[in-house]
């Protein structure tokens, strides 16, 4: 069913909660990162076409048998869809009443196209997914960032 998707929950294991490279880039190389991502983009979200508060996304792939998280590279996301991805964060947020759960739930079926117990059941397969991998010590690869750094 993930395949049929657009947009998705991508749920960071617990372990590396936290990490991301605006802690290991100098900003100037971040925003450098980030501009380039947008202009690439066209300045709209890569999965619903939106040019409101973009965000710059690092796109992960996990290597279940080793735990490593490999950067694989980065998108422009609106805010909307950048908090479906990491909708754990987003749960957070949503109980200090910073954002509306709902909304980013309604975000999720319109750009789907798809009904709440799509989203229900996409939701509880992420979060079986990050108990899982939460289990585990996660290694970064974020090697790709050497063509970044020139």
């Amino acid at each position: 069913m993930e395949k049929d998707l657009k947009l998705t929950i991508e749920l960071i294991p617990e372990s590396a909660w936290g990490e991301n490279l605006r802690k290991y880039l100098p900003k100037k190389v971040w925003d450098r990162i980030r501009k380039e991502v947008f202009k690439k983009s066209g300045y709209k979200c890569a999965i619903c076409g939106s040019s409101e508060k973009l965000q710059c996304h690092e796109v992960w792939e996990f290597d279940d048998e080793n735990h490593i998280l490999k950067l694989k590279g980065f998108m422009a996301l609106c805010e909307k869809c950048h908090l479906v991805k990491h909708f754990g964060m987003a749960g957070v947020l949503a109980s200090e009443g910073k954002i509306n759960l709902e909304e980013l739930i309604r975000h999720f079926m319109r750009v789907n196209n798809c009904d709440r117990k799509t989203f229900e059941e996409h939701k509880r397969e992420a979060f079986k997914k990050f108990h899982e991998r939460s289990r585990y010590e996660w290694l970064l690869d974020i090697s790709v960032l050497k063509s970044y750094n020139n």
